[in-house]
């Protein structure tokens, strides 16, 4: 089944294909061309079918166990320049490449220190998995974790692990998340891990594969409701 909406003012075809039946408790994969028909297609099938209930004591829309399959992932995404939130995407650039710790995740570390300085111990973990490629372009174990066992008490990342290989000669980025909020960070997250995997993917001299995304739970907030689908109807945002 091809997923469509209004996006700039025409009807975009954007390849949601369903892999299984659509229901709560079975996982099912969206296969998209670009992240930003990926976050639509997701955030659709959240207004959609999303069942009601709460994340920290919040009330959400949330689907359960969904696979995202993106063809193209490059992060200068026309969909996502038209109609996300300019703060919210330099909140999560900043995440991810500023090593100060985040106030608003109750101080915890970012990932840019989660990824290029792990535990404040000097090991950069993107150049681990460069180097381990690099040295064996066959690896099927160029992963990592953005978890820290010793320091994460109450704030879990979302994004929890990143694995990189090299099946047929692309660069493939396949990430899990425990959970992902597809109102108002989740196409953030999008374009930060698609810099992320050109970056290895240049360091190698390799082109860019599909960036594949495992989200336990997929939700949207019901105070992003009518954002999310002022941008499936192909308003762009107030504010």
């Amino acid at each position: 089944m091809v997923r469509r909406a209004w996006i700039s003012g025409r009807l975009l075809g954007y390849d949601a294909v369903l892999a299984t039946r659509p229901s709560f408790d079975e996982p099912y994969v969206l296969h998209s061309r670009t992240i930003g028909e990926s976050w639509c297609a997701v955030a659709a099938r959240i207004v959609a079918s999303g069942v009601p209930n709460l994340y920290d004591g919040l009330p959400i829309r949330e689907l359960s166990v969904i696979t995202l399959v993106i063809a193209r992932p490059d992060p200068e995404d026309e969909i996502i320049a038209t109609h996300a939130d300019p703060e919210r995407l330099a909140w999560m650039h900043a995440n991810f490449t500023d090593h100060a710790r985040v106030a608003e995740l109750g101080n915890a570390d970012s990932y840019a220190t989660r990824l290029f300085d792990y535990e404040h111990s000097g090991h950069d973990q993107v150049g681990w998995v460069i180097d381990r490629l690099r040295a064996d372009r066959s690896s099927r174990s160029a992963t990592i974790t953005t978890f820290q066992p010793h320091s994460d008490t109450t704030y879990i990342p979302c994004v929890s692990m990143l694995d990189f290989w090299l099946p047929d000669g692309a660069l493939e980025l396949v990430v899990y998340a425990h959970s992902i909020d597809f109102g108002a960070k989740g196409y953030g997250n999008l374009v930060e891990l698609a810099l992320l995997q050109r970056r290895v993917a240049d360091a190698l001299g390799e082109p860019v594969g599909r960036l594949l995304m495992i989200v336990k739970s997929a939700h949207v907030y019901e105070t992003e409701l009518e954002y999310i689908k002022r941008v499936l109807a192909g308003t762009p945002p107030e504010g």
